[in-house]
């Protein structure tokens, strides 16, 4: 069976700073027409961040559309500073915990979300972290405070649900695999 939809209109609801809203109206499989709303979104890193005795660098930090303080990876949007996502990745660990990592890789990439928005986010692993010399600016209204956690206690609140944010389980996950 062919899943595809095809386009026949769209419509700008919204465009912002982090987000472009459309609504497009398609020709669904069986012929019949329906509506999507479509979040956009230029793309984003989620950084695994690990100091040299092995723990990971979490960041605690109010979050508005969950209306409740967070624990996730230091994490940020691809924007007009970075020729790739690996110059984000940089940035984003300057600005938020102020650290360069001297080695990075990355991991995979995933869509956020795929119901509602093309966000897609690559996770990568940043690791023996140095402090940086030249701090960047933190991004304005952003407001953190950064825990240091090993392995084990990072899975613990999982587990006690401290941390529900889904790239941050990704990366903690990913991290217990790779220590088998």
């Amino acid at each position: 069976m062919d899943f595809e939809e095809r386009v026949i209109g769209s419509e700008q609801i919204y465009d912002g700073a982090i987000i472009n809203v459309e609504k497009q109206t398609v020709k669904l499989p069986d012929g019949q027409t329906a509506f999507r709303e479509i979040v956009h979104h230029s793309g984003a890193v989620g950084i695994l961040a690990l100091t040299k005795d092995n723990k990971i660098i979490l960041e605690k930090q109010w979050r508005a559309p969950v209306k409740k303080t967070t624990i996730e990876i230091p994490a940020g949007k691809v924007d007009s500073r970075d020729a790739n996502f690996h110059d984000t990745v940089i940035r984003e660990l300057n600005e938020e915990i102020r650290y360069v990592p001297q080695t990075v890789k990355e991991l995979y990439g995933f869509y956020s979300s795929v119901g509602f928005s093309d966000e897609y986010m690559k996770l990568y692993l940043a690791e023996n972290l140095e402090p940086v010399k030249d701090q960047l600016p933190r991004d304005k209204g952003e407001f953190l405070e950064i825990l240091e956690k090993t392995m084990d206690e990072a899975v613990q609140m999982i587990a006690d649900g401290e941390i529900q944010d889904a790239k941050t389980i990704t990366a903690i996950q990913y991290w217990q695999l790779m220590q088998k």
